[in-house]
């Protein structure tokens, strides 16, 4: 005998209300089911007939988190066009362009999961093997380094002073310089704070243009006196730890890739600045 379909005992269920007379309670009790459960196959059969006793899907007809397929091939053209530009770059591009609707972060990198063009099982074992840290606010600290291989025409390749707030990761700072000297950097440094006002704190490496404290004796070059005129705390790397300054670190491989790539040299270091 064959065996009756899900559709089928729910039709058998409903028929012996409207066509044998058992009560709705009866019915459910009979089918194993609720009395809410009977109501409402009643109510869809009388709507739809056989047709709507069928299992429905769950599937929303339009999820939110579906990006339109004309969103997501812009996606990927872009990704292909500027490799390193990640979701958040993206989406920021999206947006400028108009694009509407606009996608979030996690649904860019979705699609780009999807079309490997990240690793998302890397990206796990990086999240489990380093403890992410970073402030709570904006203005509360600031990471600052330079940065050099800025090619002029005239031979020579100009330096950065490179800054970004911890929390925001907006850049603070990318002023150029021919040379690595302290006047140079702290003009930055100045420039810096006259436009965006004092952080809390100030984190750099230990180079000779940031810091004296490891002088012997220890003296206070212009970046301390500075910070401390100002009323920021300058704080210094642990030696040989590159992994705290990590968020300028990754800044400097995205101004690298965005500026340097396949690209001829500056005319002078005016051009370069802006």
């Amino acid at each position: 005998m064959r065996e009756l379909s899900v559709a089928e005992q729910r039709y058998q269920a409903v028929l012996s209300v409207i066509a044998d007379g058992l009560s709705v309670a009866q019915a459910a009790e009979k089918a194993n089911v609720s009395r809410q459960t009977m109501h409402g196959w009643l109510a869809r059969y009388e709507v739809e007939g056989f047709e709507g006793l069928k299992d429905r899907s769950h599937r929303p007809v339009h999820c939110p988190h579906q990006m339109p397929a004309e969103v997501e091939a812009v996606v990927l053209e872009l990704r292909r066009s500027r490799p390193y530009w990640g979701p958040r770059r993206l989406v920021f591009e999206l947006d400028k362009r108009g694009m509407r609707p606009l996608p979030s972060e996690s649904a860019v990198y979705r699609a780009l999961v999807r079309a490997a063009m990240i690793d998302a099982e890397s990206r796990q074992r990086r999240s489990r093997k380093w403890k992410r840290w970073e402030r709570s606010a904006p203005m509360e600290l600031w990471q600052m380094d330079i940065v050099g291989g800025f090619p002029l025409a005239d031979g020579t390749s100009a330096k950065a002073l490179t800054g970004i707030d911890d929390y925001s990761r907006m850049c603070i700072s990318a002023h150029l310089m021919t040379r690595e000297r302290t006047r140079a950097v702290c003009d930055g440094l100045r420039a810096a704070l006259d436009r965006y006002g004092a952080p809390e704190q100030i984190l750099t490496d230990n180079g000779k243009v940031f810091t004296g404290r490891f002088h012997h004796p220890p003296v206070e070059v212009l970046f301390d006196a500075i910070c401390r005129q100002h009323g920021v705390e300058h704080l210094l790397t642990q030696p040989r730890s590159p992994t705290t300054t990590g968020k300028i670190e990754r800044f400097h491989r995205s101004l690298r890739a965005e500026f340097l790539s396949d690209r001829k040299p500056f005319a002078t270091l005016k051009r370069a600045q802006q």
